[in-house]
């Protein structure tokens, strides 16, 4: 899951982010409020931690505005995803088939829920970067080949119908295989 904090008291922000990202969280800072709404309108993230007292937006009014985009028709929250032969359980972060599940670790979970939620829609590797581990990151891209080769794995061994296919220098699409 990945966590927005808007705090403008700089040495707090650190701390929480701090403890967010010890439970498994990704989690970035921002100081004021126009910037906490800029990052929000990107919708890279799950949830946000927004302080009442910032300059340039306080909070509420930064709650506000955001309202309008978490109260739309189609937002109802599903705690599955399914696609293929797959089940993906948000509660226990469960990859389910027939033969039988995976429980996945965190960035596994999100990736793939990501690959799942936008089934044959290429998405590139720095897009997996922005949304999972964060605009201002240093880690590498090839942190995502790895995470991908893990999942593959995993999706081969629950004798999955679907796959994640490369197109090079482009991204990864989730996709029903091909009858052989």
């Amino acid at each position: 899951m990945r966590i927005l904090l808007a705090e403008d008291e700089q040495a707090l922000a650190k701390a929480i982010i701090t403890i967010l990202k010890k439970n498994n969280y990704s989690a970035d800072a921002v100081y004021n409020g126009e910037d906490a709404l800029y990052y929000i309108e990107e919708g890279n993230y799950d949830g946000v931690i927004l302080d009442v007292m910032m300059p340039k937006m306080d909070g509420i009014e930064v709650l506000k505005r955001i309202r309008a985009m978490t109260r739309q028709p189609n937002s109802a929250s599903c705690s599955k995803l399914q696609y293929g032969n797959i089940t993906l359980d948000s509660a226990s972060f469960e990859l389910v088939t027939a033969n039988g599940s995976y429980r996945l670790a965190n960035k596994e979970y999100q990736m793939l829920e990501m690959l799942m939620s936008n089934p044959n829609q290429l998405i590139s590797s720095e897009r997996f970067l922005e949304k999972i581990w964060g605009y201002d990151s240093d880690v590498e891209i090839n942190v995502v080949w790895v995470y991908i080769s893990y999942l593959r794995k995993k999706l081969n061994a629950l004798k999955a119908n679907v796959q994640i296919k490369a197109l090079r220098n482009s991204g990864y699409v989730l996709e029903v295989k091909e009858n052989d």
